[in-house]
C-alpha cells in the first residue's frame, strides 16, 4: 500500500486481545457485561450524589466527575472493541484512530488529575478541618476541575499532533485492542525520537505530577493521623481514605507497568495490564467507593428506594 494512502486515506487493523476465532464471542460477552456494569455503576454514583443533599461537598463533587470521566474513558475504547470481536476485518480508519487516541489520553489524564485533587481534598479535610470550607470552596473546586480538563486536552493534542506527522509505510496492524500511542509508534517507518522524547519528559511529568501530589498528601495525612490520640479518630480518618487509596493503587500500578518501559518492549502482557486501568478500574470504582463509604452507600440506598417507589407508582397507574 502506498505511503500517502496509508497515512492519509487508509485504515489500521486492530489485532485485539486474541486472533483466535473461537475466542471472539466469549470475549464479546465478557466485555459487553463489563461495559454495562461500568455504565450502570457510574451512573448510579452520579445520580446518588446529585440527588442527596448530604453528598453535596467537594469530595463527592469530584467523585461524580470521576465517574463521568470513567464512563467516557471506557466508551472511547470498549464499543469499538466489541464491534471488532464480531467483525472479521477489525479495521479502524486513520482519522478514527487518532480521534480515539486523543480522547483516550484526555480522559485518562483527567482520571489521573482528579485522583490527585481528591487526595488534596482528603488532606485538607483531615489535616486542616477547621478551614476546609474556605480552602475547598466551590470556586476553588471549579478552578481545579478546569485545570484538569484544560491540561488534559492540551497534553492529548500535543501527542496526537506528533503522531500525525509520522509516516507509516510498513505494516498497518496494531498489536493492541485500541489506538494507544506506543503500539501506533511501533508501526512508523519514520523517526519517532521526538515522540519518545516528549513521552519520556512531558508525558512522564504529566503522570508523575499528580502521583507526587497524591504521595505527598498521604504522607501528610499519615503523620497527622499518627498524632491523633484517639484510636476511633484514627480509624475514621483511615476509612475516609481507604477507597481512594485502593483506586489509586489499581490505576497507577497498572499504568506504571505499561508506560515505564522502552517502546520496543511493548508486549501482550502490556495489553492485559492496560485492561486493568482502562476497563476494570472504571468498572470497580463505583463498588470500591460505595462498599467502603457509609455516606455513599446510604445515598445509593435512598436513590434505589426512590426509583423503586416511582416504578411502583407507574405500575399502579397502569
Amino acid at each position: 500500500m502506498g505511503m500517502f494512502n496509508l497515512t492519509r486515506l487508509s485504515e489500521f487493523i486492530l489485532l485485539g486481545l486474541s486472533s483466535r476465532p473461537e475466542d471472539q464471542k466469549p470475549l464479546f460477552a465478557l466485555f459487553f457485561i463489563i461495559y454495562l456494569v461500568t455504565l450502570m455503576g457510574n451512573l448510579l454514583i452520579i445520580m446518588a450524589i446529585r440527588s442527596d443533599p448530604k453528598l453535596q461537598n467537594p469530595m463527592y463533587f469530584f467523585l461524580s466527575i470521576l465517574s463521568f470521566a470513567d464512563i467516557c474513558y471506557t466508551t472511547v475504547i470498549v464499543p469499538k472493541m466489541l464491534m471488532n470481536f464480531l467483525s472479521e476485518t477489525k479495521t479502524i480508519a486513520y482519522a478514527e484512530c487518532l480521534t480515539q487516541m486523543y480522547f483516550f489520553l484526555v480522559f485518562g489524564n483527567m482520571d489521573s488529575y482528579l485522583l490527585a485533587v481528591m487526595a488534596i481534598d482528603r488532606y485538607v479535610a483531615i489535616c486542616n478541618p477547621f478551614h476546609y470550607a474556605t480552602v475547598m470552596s466551590h470556586r476553588r473546586c471549579v478552578l481545579l476541575l478546569s485545570f484538569s480538563i484544560v491540561f488534559s486536552c492540551l497534553h492529548s493534542l500535543l501527542h496526537v499532533l506528533l503522531v500525525n506527522r509520522l509516516i507509516f509505510c510498513a505494516s498497518n496492524v496494531i498489536h493492541h485492542f485500541f489506538c494507544d500511542v506506543s503500539p501506533v509508534l511501533k508501526l512508523s517507518c519514520s523517526s519517532t525520537s521526538i515522540n519518545e522524547l516528549v513521552a519520556m519528559t512531558e508525558g512522564l511529568a504529566s503522570v508523575m505530577a499528580p502521583f507526587v501530589c497524591i504521595t505527598t498528601s498521604y504522607l501528610q495525612i499519615l503523620i497527622a493521623v499518627l498524632k491523633m490520640p484517639s484510636a476511633a479518630g484514627k480509624r475514621k480518618a483511615f476509612s475516609t481514605c481507604s477507597s481512594h487509596l485502593t483506586v489509586v493503587t489499581l490505576f497507577y500500578g497498572s499504568i506504571s507497568y505499561v508506560y515505564l518501559q522502552p517502546l520496543s518492549s511493548y508486549t501482550v502482557k502490556d495489553r492485559i495490564a492496560t485492561i486493568i486501568y482502562t476497563v476494570l478500574t472504571s468498572m470497580l470504582n463505583p463498588f470500591i467507593y460505595s462498599l467502603r463509604n457509609k455516606d455513599m452507600k446510604r445515598g445509593l440506598e435512598k436513590l434505589i428506594n426512590r426509583m423503586k417507589s416511582q416504578m411502583d407508582k407507574l405500575s399502579s397507574t397502569e
